[in-house]
């Protein structure tokens, strides 16, 4: 599961935050599905950003760390702490010999639990602190719609995100990306074209290109 969370982690009214984390994870899972076995070893570098700009990370490397993420769903969800799952329980290579589908179960089995959840105010255990389930799921979300752009763009393939999404994430970022921006998670804003759409609003307050930078290749 991700460390980075900042000490007043917001809590926003609005869109169901279980719906945007359905939408946001299926977007990842579309784009994980169409890597192709070629480019599971390729550098990320140039379009996915990490907590380490020295770093360059193989696309393999990144998709298992959501699948990490997703593994713990279930459990956070239900208010279980690490130690009493065992925090070395989803370590290690989880995508085997067919990433994309072992990364589809996962996906499954986090979205189950998220459907499932009727209290958003659920204590959630996070390696970083005890947060409610709804400041848990802000952050998951966030983190999934962005990881989609950025792993379509560097394997070239359509970066759109599902309208209800971007509608869902806008507003948040634009209201809580500073309190990101300062704990590290988020880069420097950059200026949206004129005429932006919504989800290139959304890259350029986020501090990703609002557009791509070459055309979907397939």
């Amino acid at each position: 599961m991700t460390s980075t969370q900042p000490d007043n982690a917001p809590t926003t009214a609005g869109p169901d935050v279980r719906r945007l984390f359905v939408l946001a994870d299926e977007a990842l899972l579309a784009v994980v599905r169409q890597v192709r076995e070629e480019e599971w070893d390729s550098p990320t570098a140039s379009e996915v950003t990490t907590s380490d700009p020295s770093s360059d990370p193989s696309l393999r490397f990144v998709v298992n760390y959501h699948a990490y993420e997703d593994a713990w769903v279930p459990a956070m969800l239900a208010g279980r702490t690490m130690d009493e799952v065992g925090r070395e329980a989803h370590t290690g290579d989880l995508l085997g010999a067919d990433p994309a589908a072992s990364f589809e179960r996962y996906v499954q089995e986090a979205v189950a639990a998220v459907e499932a959840l009727d209290d958003l105010e659920r204590t959630v255990h996070c390696s970083f602190g005890d947060y409610t389930a709804r400041d848990y799921l802000w952050q998951t979300v966030f983190f999934r719609g962005l990881r989609a752009v950025e792993i379509a763009r560097l394997i070239g393939v359509d970066d759109t995100l599902d309208e209800e999404l971007v509608a869902g994430l806008l507003p948040y970022m634009r209201e809580h990306a500073e309190e990101w921006r300062a704990f590290g998670v988020l880069g420097p804003e950059v200026a949206a074209p004129d005429g932006a759409s919504a989800q290139e609003q959304l890259m350029a307050v986020t501090g990703r290109r609002p557009r791509r930078s070459r055309p979907a290749v397939r």
